[in-house]
């Protein structure tokens, strides 16, 4: 029998992790049991505190046991933690040196969403790949700069850590940490109660590019604004670097620097935006949108399109478009 430890950081953390977990893991429990006549998994709630209260103390979760009292376990889950992450970090200092000794001690360690800050913070996700919620991708890179960032992922798999992407992504984690520990039958049953969908595909296909400007270029802000405003036109980076008083190579380098994409990448990407909006209104072409967005090759569009979408333009708009978003009439 498997010793689970979901843990109840200090601060704002999410309790549908944790609710969810639990209520899944407990599913699989009696279902295993019924087949096996055992448990397959011993589930404790782990905390510093007790009650753990979250949400402006509105709701208090009772821990099993104290931090502490656990010197063994076999899987970790490190639920999402909210507000600022610098002070969830500091808060939380005891709970990341007990991650870091009971890895190192054989644990392995499942990280939800943005969850991962303290599984970095320990230390063990050092050249491992990793995934989390898209949306913090940058800024976790940008704390933790040796971590291999893999934000289209919905869950990754590296030398004894799990981590999943965003909101109920954690959901297929938990489904992949049953097949791995129960069995493939026992996931497709638990997936079938709990109404999963197993086939998630990328997460790429819920990201949404709102350009990176947390930097101080102002040159590489006035393309920026450029490439967004103008994105429907067809221009050149020699162009841009023209207007904007500087020669291409340097352009290329400071904007590079400034927010990871190169100047085409960058374009490419506000074009695709563009036309997942347009396709979820789901009241034009596929090559309508196209064309509105600065593209004339279909191919060419697909392809990048899928590239940053996950998905095609037309499986875009079946899963998205407006006249998908319906509710029951009687």
């Amino acid at each position: 029998m498997k010793h689970v430890s979901i843990l109840i950081p200090k601060g704002h953390y999410s309790i549908v992790n944790i609710a969810g977990a639990f209520q899944i893991l407990e599913a699989a429990n009696d279902l295993y049991f019924q087949k096996k006549g055992l448990k397959l998994f011993e589930i404790e709630l782990v905390s510093n505190e007790d009650p753990a209260r979250e949400y402006k103390g509105l709701y208090t979760i009772n821990p099993t046991r104290k931090l502490q009292e656990v010197t063994q376990s076999d899987l970790i889950i490190v639920p999402a933690v909210h507000a600022d992450i610098t002070t969830v970090l500091e808060e939380n200092k005891a709970m990341v040196r007990w991650i870091k000794e009971r890895y190192n001690d054989g644990a392995e360690v499942a990280s939800f969403c943005i969850g991962i800050y303290l599984v970095a913070e320990a230390g063990i996700l050092n050249g491992k790949v990793c995934s989390t919620h898209w949306a913090h991708a940058q800024q976790l890179k940008s704390r933790f700069p040796s971590l291999d960032i893999r934000d289209e992922n919905f869950i990754t798999d590296d030398r004894g850590v799990y981590t999943s992407g965003g909101a109920y992504a954690f959901t297929n984690l938990i489904l992949y940490l049953i097949e791995k520990f129960g069995g493939k039958e026992l996931a497709i049953q638990i997936a079938k109660a709990f109404m999963i969908d197993l086939d998630k595909g990328s997460q790429a296909t819920f990201m949404v590019f709102n350009g990176q400007k947390d930097h101080h270029d102002e040159v590489v802000l006035k393309v920026q604004q450029y490439i967004e405003t103008n994105f429907e036109e067809k221009f050149t980076v020699d162009e841009l670097a023209a207007t904007h008083a500087t020669i291409r190579r340097t352009l290329e380098r400071r904007f590079k620097k400034a927010t990871g994409n190169s100047v085409n990448e960058y374009t490419q990407r506000v074009r695709i935006e563009a036309a997942k909006k347009q396709l979820e209104m789901g009241r034009k072409t596929v090559n309508e949108v196209m064309y509105e967005v600065g593209y004339s090759d279909g191919k060419a569009f697909r392809e990048v399109f899928k590239k940053y979408a996950g998905i095609s333009p037309v499986d875009y708009r079946q899963k998205f478009g407006y006249s998908k978003i319906e509710y029951a009439r009687v």
